[in-house]
């Protein structure tokens, strides 16, 4: 195994003008495969029982070729009518494997697969295979069958409606240019005075976060920081309503409970009610850090507006960011000023492929040949051995996808294809904040895991293919390294070239410090919203988002926003944003293995790298991290942490 024994290359991607028949055509070829892979195994399936999970093997490599295009190129591609094209892609692959998983002849075939001889890889392959196909319904009545086939396809529409509305909604406001101060300067300059004499400021990242952290005028951040959270309303509250109780019914007709219930069985979390525990859990742990660390806050406000008996989100950044230049020492416009962008990239790549043992190639653009010319491609090697191929599309522009995130565009299959990632983010192209440098190597995280585990028999395993509630904690410890003063010297320069001082950032951690209880309970928030919306049904979505508000943030509501809908978890994560802070314990006890004071011990990095990230999905994560730790993980270096 696999059939196909020529050394894999990466995929040829087209010539700038042929991209809308190529994603069509690239889309249709890897349907038309995995149907024909499937037809034969329904007719005519092999004797023998590798054999037969060989072509099932086959099959979903297609299908997963085919949903990595249609998700990829409907978020980033330039052209609408390409990004279109890709949503028809993406809505055939989910109509394909909906009806796959309902497919009650071809679930005899596999179910009647002999499964003595097989090894642990394969047995996991056809046991995971089999509880997928009852999760999809196949041992349901017709009629059931049929309305689980409907909910899954209409899901699929209202998840491309609720990005697509997020994605085009870009709100603004217009200021004169005095209205600006506090902001740096490079901001500034980036941002002209128009024909009106008035300066447009959007709410796209990075204009949005630099604005609500250093403007001083407290009616401009609250009017940009209302925008924000006001995106894709309303339409995307009809959305959510629809797409909720879509879940609600799929989940019932399962016999599950909830939506909650059925997402968390194939999690390491395991339940619904496990949910409620763990955000009450992290809330106990937090409360005590986050009500210290906001009365600071208060204290803060308090010498701008004696009168203020609270503080919210138009104000938190900005009274955050003036406690840790004013009591911490930490001023983030001079911070900034060692994190050049192209600096930064190189950088990252330099730690990353230090850390675990990868060369990263530049690939000439003519050679690439990408959706955009801002995209860098690098080809990876390990050991000498070419081993994936990963695109950066790091910058914002009109029509893509407006967060931070990780996509496939091939899941490595051994022999068979390369694995190549793309990870899509929106910084600026010039100074960036310290928190976005954080940021880029977590999303880098999932693009190493990706490709380190992109060398498997089985593309059931291949990449960040473990329980969805592990997959932040890779991305989650990676940060580490953006902290320490030892990494951050071999790329943070001022223009002077001075390097960034290593006081500086131990101050900068210490300054991280402050707020992390705060920053806790906010992920609680968002995380009960998460899992609520899918257990409680709520006529009014926003009169129950300030309800969780004011049970689990530390904040108050902000009069007249919406967040759900913009929030964009809500599909992607369903009822599961817990495993941000899940995936975080788990982070901070792997991280407990490394010694700070050398954080590129081959040693411990390279079981990491070999024992965690280069398995993929080949065992539970549990037993991935008890392999690394040498025992099973626990929340003791998570709440030593948070005490700090």
């Amino acid at each position: 195994m696999p059939s196909v024994t020529t050394e894999p290359t990466h995929l040829p991607l087209p010539l700038e003008s042929d991209w809308l028949d190529w994603v069509g055509a690239r889309g249709e070829q890897q349907l038309a495969l995995a149907r024909s892979l499937v037809e034969g195994l329904r007719s005519d399936p092999p004797r023998e029982p590798l054999e037969v999970l060989r072509v099932w093997n086959e099959a979903q490599t297609a299908l997963s070729n085919a949903a990595s295009v249609g998700s990829l190129f409907s978020e980033v591609h330039p052209d609408a009518a390409v990004r279109e094209r890709a949503e028809a892609v993406a809505q055939q692959v989910q109509k394909l494997d909906t009806d796959l998983g309902l497919d009650t002849q071809l679930y005899a075939v596999l179910a009647g697969v002999d499964a003595s001889g097989l090894d642990a890889d394969a047995s996991r392959v056809l046991e995971r295979t089999l509880r997928d196909f009852r999760r999809s319904g196949v041992d349901q009545d017709d009629a059931t069958r049929d309305r689980l086939r409907e909910l899954s396809e209409r899901a699929v529409l209202l998840s491309q409606e609720f990005s697509k509305n997020i994605r085009e909604d870009v709100r603004s406001i217009r200021l004169t240019p005095d209205r600006l101060d506090g902001m740096p300067q490079d901001w500034v300059d980036a941002h002209p005075v128009d024909d009106e004499g008035l300066v447009t400021v959007t709410t796209d990242y990075p204009d949005v976060v630099p604005f609500r952290t250093f403007a001083r005028d407290a009616r401009a951040r609250r009017d940009l920081v209302t925008e924000f959270l006001t995106i894709a309303w309303p339409a995307n509250d009809r959305v959510l309503q629809e797409l909720f109780a879509v879940r609600r019914e799929h989940a019932a007709l399962l016999g599950y409970a909830s939506w909650a219930d059925y997402d968390a069985e194939v999690k390491m979390i395991g339940s619904g009610k496990a949910i409620g525990e763990f955000i009450d859990r992290i809330t106990e742990l937090s409360t005590a850090s986050a009500e210290r660390d906001k009365a600071v806050l208060l204290e803060r406000l308090r010498q701008d507006r004696t009168e203020a008996d609270e503080i919210d989100g138009a104000d938190v950044s900005y009274y955050a960011e003036l406690v840790r230049k004013e009591q911490l020492a930490v001023d983030a416009q001079q911070v900034r000023t060692y994190f050049a962008f192209e600096a930064v990239r190189q950088g990252l790549l330099d730690v990353t492929g230090r850390l675990f043992g990868l060369e990263w190639s530049p690939v000439p653009r003519e050679d690439a040949r990408t959706w955009h010319e801002e995209v860098a491609t690098y080809d990876v090697s390990f050991q000498g051995e070419r081993i994936g191929r990963i695109h950066l599309d790091l910058h914002p522009r009109e029509g893509k996808y407006k967060h931070a995130a990780q996509f496939d565009l091939a899941r490595g299959v051994a022999g068979t294809q390369l694995v190549e990632g793309v990870l899509v983010c929106n910084f600026n192209r010039g100074l960036m904040e310290h928190d976005e440098v954080v940021t880029l190597f977590h999303e880098f995280g999932h693009l190493v895991h990706h490709v380190l585990a992109g060398r498997t028999d089985w593309v059931r395993f291949s990449g960040v293919a473990t329980e969805w509630d592990f997959v932040e904690a890779p991305s989650q410890m990676l940060e580490e390294w953006a902290w320490d003063a030892d990494v951050l010297a071999t790329f943070a320069r001022n223009a002077a070239g001075e390097t960034i001082p290593a006081e500086l950032v131990r101050a900068m951690r210490r300054a991280d410090d402050f707020g992390k209880g705060y920053d806790a309970r906010t992920q609680m928030f968002y995380a009960a919203l998460s899992y609520d919306f899918h257990v409680n049904q709520s006529d009014d979505l926003t009169a129950r988002l300030r309800e969780l508000m004011g049970r689990y943030s530390v904040f108050p509501y902000l009069a007249g926003t919406h967040m759900q809908c913009h929030f964009g978890h809500l599909d992607g994560y369903s009822s599961a944003y817990y495993t941000y802070m899940w995936s975080l314990v788990i982070a901070k006890d792997m991280f407990s293995a490394f010694d700070r004071d050398d954080l590129f011990d081959p040693e411990v990095a390279g079981a990491y790298r070999d024992k965690v990230l280069a398995q993929g999905g080949r065992r539970d994560a549990a037993d991935l991290v008890e392999d690394f730790l040498g025992r099973p993980y626990t929340f003791d270096a998570y709440a030593a942490w948070l005490a700090e």
